[in-house]
C-alpha cells in the first residue's frame, strides 16, 4: 500500500511511499482512509521526541483519523499500533466511532484531537464539581486553544478567561467568546495581567497548553488572589517548556488540585464515550478548527506547511 513513511528519527520530513500493508490482529478491522490531520503531537511522535514514542523506525505517522469501514461506514478513528499510524492508504484500528450524519470528515479529523484535549477535563470537572464558573486557558491563541474556549461555552461556563500572544490571535480568541489576556514574556508582568482578569476571583478550572514560565506566573497570579475557592489547574501541553516551578504556599493556602491531562492519564472507557460526543459537538457546527486539505501523495508539502490550518491529508 501507499503511506507517508519517516525513515529515521530526528524530524524527517514523511515520504509518500511503498509501506507494507497493516495486520488485523484480534480486536481489530481493516478499515480504509479518508481524512487524517498533521497534529502537533504527530510530528512530535515522528520525531522520536514525545513521552509515547516507541522509538521504532520506519514508521507511518499519524495518531487518528475518519476512515471508510467494509460496509461503507464512515468512522473516527485509532490506536493503530507502530509502525503503522494514519497516514496511510489502510489501517488496523480496535476502535471505530460512526459519523453522525452530515458530518464533515475533514473537519471531524482536524477537530477531535485538538478538541478533546480540553473536552477531557471539562467534563470531568462537570461531571465531579458541575459546571465551572470560571475557565482560565493558558495558550488561548492555539488551534487547541480556541477549540477550548468553543467546548467551555458549549458547556455552559459563564466566563472564559484566555492568555496568549498575538493581536490577531488574541481577537481571534475575543471573537469566540473569551475575554483576554496578552502574553510578554515576563514573569511578573504577566502575573499581574493575569491576577488583573481575574479580578478578585480564582477560576474554578485552568487549562494550560504551556507550562514553564507561563504557568509559573499563573500559579503567581493565583496565589495573589484572596479567598478559599478552589481551583483544578490541568497541565495539557508544554509549548512554553517542560519544567515549572509550584510554589509552596499556592498549595497550603487554598484548594488547589494540579493534574495532567494526556494518552497515559485518560480512562480510556470514559474516552470512548465523550468521543462520540465530540464527534456530534463538531457535526452541529459547536466546535470549529480551520483546516487546509492536501492529497496522501503530498504529505511532505503538508509536513513543511507554515503555521496557519491545520493540515489535513485525505485519500488519493
Amino acid at each position: 500500500m501507499k503511506a507517508a513513511v519517516v525513515a529515521t528519527t530526528g524530524g524527517a520530513v514523511p515520504e509518500y511511499q511503498d509501506f507494507r500493508d497493516p495486520e488485523a490482529g484480534e480486536g481489530r478491522q481493516i478499515v480504509d482512509l479518508v481524512a487524517t490531520a498533521i497534529h502537533p503531537v504527530v510530528r512530535s511522535r515522528a520525531s522520536g521526541g514525545h513521552y509515547s514514542s516507541t522509538g521504532r523506525f520506519p514508521l507511518v505517522p499519524g495518531v487518528d483519523a475518519v476512515a471508510r469501514t467494509n460496509d461503507g461506514t464512515l468512522v473516527y478513528t485509532g490506536g493503530v499500533e507502530e509502525p503503522w499510524g494514519t497516514f496511510a492508504e489502510r489501517m488496523a484500528v480496535p476502535m471505530a466511532v460512526p459519523l453522525p450524519h452530515g458530518a464533515d470528515p475533514v473537519s471531524v479529523a482536524a477537530g477531535v484531537n485538538p478538541g478533546m484535549s480540553s473536552w477531557m477535563p471539562l467534563t470531568t470537572h462537570a461531571d465531579e464539581h458541575g459546571t465551572p464558573d470560571t475557565v482560565m486557558i493558558l495558550g488561548v491563541t492555539g488551534a487547541a486553544g480556541g477549540l477550548a474556549v468553543q467546548n467551555a461555552l458549549a458547556l455552559g461556563v459563564r466566563r472564559v478567561i484566555g492568555a496568549g500572544r498575538g493581536t490577531d490571535a488574541l481577537k481571534r480568541a475575543r471573537g469566540l467568546g473569551a475575554e483576554t489576556v496578552e502574553i510578554v514574556g515576563d514573569k511578573h508582568a504577566d502575573a499581574a495581567a493575569m491576577g488583573a482578569a481575574l479580578d478578585g476571583k480564582a477560576p474554578d478550572l485552568v487549562l494550560d497548553f504551556l507550562w514553564g514560565g507561563v504557568a509559573e506566573s499563573a500559579f503567581q497570579a493565583l496565589a495573589d488572589v484572596p479567598g478559599e475557592g478552589a481551583t483544578s489547574y490541568v497541565e495539557i501541553g508544554s509549548l512554553a517548556g517542560a519544567q515549572a516551578a509550584v510554589p509552596a504556599p499556592l498549595l497550603r493556602s487554598r484548594p488547589f488540585r494540579l493534574s495532567g491531562s494526556g494518552i497515559g492519564s485518560f480512562d480510556m472507557r470514559r474516552y470512548f464515550i465523550q468521543v462520540s460526543a465530540y464527534v456530534q459537538l463538531i457535526a452541529d457546527g459547536k466546535a470549529n478548527v480551520d483546516a487546509h486539505t492536501y492529497r496522501l501523495s503530498q504529505v511532505s508539502e503538508a509536513w513543511a506547511a507554515p503555521a496557519g490550518p491545520r493540515p489535513v491529508l485525505i485519500a488519493d
